[in-house]
């Protein structure tokens, strides 16, 4: 067992790389830029949404209220009808990439913090490299990869922008296991 305290390096550092590896792939890389369509008729459904003045948040259309209600003639006729959506309303302004940055780098820090209480349980100082990197790139993963699945199987996010986030999410959990297994005391 290695106590926690002992990884604040690979943990901080492993959290650095990812941001910067990050970056990288959404700057410089173009994988990327089709994870969304642009609407057809974009200014006219913004323009005939706009006189709702909907307040930031999550939501459905057609939207049942109770199980009952999804079984009703008038809430299967809306969905036939259609659209149906899911919609993320934001502020009315441009959106801050600073506070986004700050907490996708808190997000890397705790998926490196969670990943080095695991395996630092189960492995001692004496663990090789290719130990460290196995089981650390393993629990970087799970925080990095499956939460994303949940958006296209509940959601119905496109498979392929799930795909490509996964890909990157095996670069970040690759990131952080070589982090680890480079740095890990002993």
């Amino acid at each position: 067992m290695v106590p926690l305290s002992a990884l604040w390096l690979p943990i901080l550092l492993s959290a650095v790389f990812v941001f910067v590896v990050s970056s990288i792939i959404h700057m410089f890389l173009p994988y990327h830029k089709s994870d969304f369509a642009e609407l057809p008729a974009e200014a006219e459904v913004m323009d005939a949404l706009r006189k709702f003045n909907i307040p930031p948040g999550e939501y459905a259309v057609p939207r049942a209220g109770s199980m009952k209600e999804m079984s009703s003639p008038e809430y299967i006729e809306k969905l036939n009808k259609g659209p149906v959506a899911f919609m993320t309303f934001m502020p009315n302004k441009q959106p801050s990439m600073t506070g986004s940055l700050i907490g996708w780098f808190v997000y890397s820090v705790i998926v490196s913090l969670l990943a080095a209480y695991i395996v630092s349980n189960l492995a001692g100082p004496e663990a090789g490299y290719r130990t460290i990197f196995r089981f650390i790139s393993a629990a970087a993963f799970m925080g990095y990869a499956l939460a994303l699945w949940q958006n296209t199987i509940w959601y119905k996010r496109k498979l392929s922008t799930t795909l490509k986030s996964t890909f990157d999410s095996l670069i970040y959990a690759l990131i952080t296991g070589g982090t680890f297994g480079w740095l890990w005391p002993g």
